[in-house]
């Protein structure tokens, strides 16, 4: 039996207008174009560095 990645269910609260670009860049990375979106994304180190560096505008779950 394969064991199944964990997985981060992450989702825009406040949007990127008026934050660094790299701030952006990051959300945009992640995949979050627009409030309210969700993405589900592998729990993995990069990743994690990611969620962290835009704390402040997302909402993160782990599933």
């Amino acid at each position: 039996m394969t064991k199944k990645a964990k997985q981060l269910k992450i989702t825009l609260v406040k949007s990127g207008i008026g934050r660094p670009e790299r701030q952006k860049n990051t959300l945009i990375g992640l995949g979050l174009t627009k409030v309210n979106r969700t993405v589900v994304r592998d729990d993995t180190p990069s990743n994690r560095g990611m969620v962290n560096k835009v704390s402040h505008l997302v909402l993160v779950e782990a599933i």
